[in-house]
């Protein structure tokens, strides 16, 4: 494993759950998954299961958790997903995301053109994108 970065799980909600099938539709769009600013190796990072992570929407938090809270350690998905494909070098496992996705707000909240997404986790850095239709 190389190490650890940011990566804006972006969703299109009307893929997944508005045309049948699969959610994995809803993943693949041109620029639906940006990572960075850095990738920290693994010795850079003292307790990768201790890292805050955070995301704001036009200022306004809507993640605000830990990697404390993750349902399976990374080793684990490392393992779990390694039974099903080969990993190579340059392989990207995205952990999912925190409490506080607008979807399952109530009611539901969908970013739109002009929203300014935010996000970061501790000593990886942060991002900024603007959202465009």
């Amino acid at each position: 494993m190389a190490g650890y970065c940011l990566h804006n799980d972006v969703s299109e909600r009307e893929y997944q759950f508005e045309r049948g099938g699969n959610w994995t539709k809803g993943k693949g769009c041109d620029s639906f998954a940006p990572m960075g600013p850095v990738l920290a190796t693994k010795d850079e990072i003292s307790d990768v299961d201790n890292l805050r992570l955070w995301l704001k929407v036009n200022g306004e938090t809507m993640q605000d958790s830990t990697t404390a809270n993750f349902i399976f350690k990374i080793p684990y998905i490392i393992s779990y997903v390694s039974q099903f494909m080969t990993l190579l070098p340059g392989d990207v496992i995205s952990t999912g995301s925190p409490a506080g996705v607008g979807y399952g707000l109530n009611p539901p909240t969908f970013l739109k053109p002009g929203d300014v997404v935010e996000l970061g986790i501790d000593n990886l850095g942060v991002a900024k994108q603007h959202v465009t239709a």
